[in-house]
């Protein structure tokens, strides 16, 4: 089981960040580490904790994993923005995050915070994997291209496994994204977790789709033929536009460049691709 180190597994959060479209500055070093984050008109301080996720030992079950605290104390919040713990399960490349809220003050003897494996490979396959414990602590497993979506509804995602309704349908949400609807959403999350909800299922969806043109382009930008990690999927027919689908029909797989060029309706990139409409 591979352990990173802490320039290692802060290393992953960094590139997930800039992965999901935010820009990040350093304000420390060290760890936990400072960011000032931003991305079009938004901003914010963030710290980050993090430590290796391990299975919990023979002593525990077997499904249990963790988090061992080691070289602190007590978390200190960041006065000015957002405070984040987070593990990192090197074995399938996931996150895990918990409510930093709910254990503030001296943390005791050997510290741990508990995920389970099913939360942590259900975030594999779908993006999100939540896993409520029975005081209703919310641990939130998940990919790291929902990294973006984590750091805007954090608060609100932890919050929900407080009330059992509402952690039954983001299990729902984590386990088939498109069978949950916005009646369900509507009658069983109240106020802002409900917006919460909301933008996770969009992110999920948009990450499902990309996933699958991405595959079906073969991670090849279909102007360019360019690979590495600058190709995104982009819908052919606009999410808003009327009879918009998410099937892998209506994707294709675009540089960064060319996507853009392709939503502003530029030119040879526009016409070439809206030949995908006819």
């Amino acid at each position: 089981m591979a352990r990173l180190s802490k320039p290692e597994l802060l290393a992953k959060v960094e590139e997930a960040i800039r992965a999901s479209g935010w820009n990040l500055l350093y304000i420390s070093t060290g760890h936990p580490r400072r960011y000032a984050i931003y991305k079009d008109d938004l901003s914010a301080i963030i710290k980050v904790y993090i430590w290796n996720i391990t299975h919990g030992g023979k002593s525990r079950a077997a499904d249990e994993y963790r988090i061992q605290i080691t070289g602190v104390s007590e978390f200190d919040p960041e006065p000015d923005g957002r405070t984040f713990l987070l593990g990192w399960w090197d074995d399938v490349g996931v996150f895990a995050g918990w409510d930093i809220r709910q254990h503030l003050g001296t943390l005791g003897a050997s510290p741990s915070m508990q995920i389970s494996e099913h939360a942590l490979r259900q975030a594999l396959l779908t993006g999100l994997g939540p896993y409520t414990k029975s005081n209703g602590e919310t641990a939130i497993a998940f990919r790291p291209d929902f990294m973006g979506a984590y750091l805007e509804s954090v608060e609100a995602l932890h919050d929900i496994g407080r009330i059992p309704s509402e952690a039954k349908l983001l299990g729902r949400l984590g386990e088939a994204p498109e069978a949950v609807g916005d009646d369900a959403i509507e009658h069983e999350i109240a106020g802002d977790r409900r917006v919460a909800v909301v933008s996770t299922r969009r992110a999920l969806r948009a990450i499902d789709f990309s996933a699958r043109v991405l595959t079906a382009y073969s991670n090849r930008c279909a102007m360019c033929g360019i690979q590495l990690r600058l190709i995104e999927g982009a819908h052919i027919l606009p999410v808003a536009a009327p009879g918009s689908t998410d099937q892998t029909c209506n994707g294709v797989a675009l540089c960064v460049l060319h996507h853009r060029a392709y939503d502003r309706g530029l030119g040879p990139v526009a016409e070439v691709v809206g030949i995908g409409l006819a």
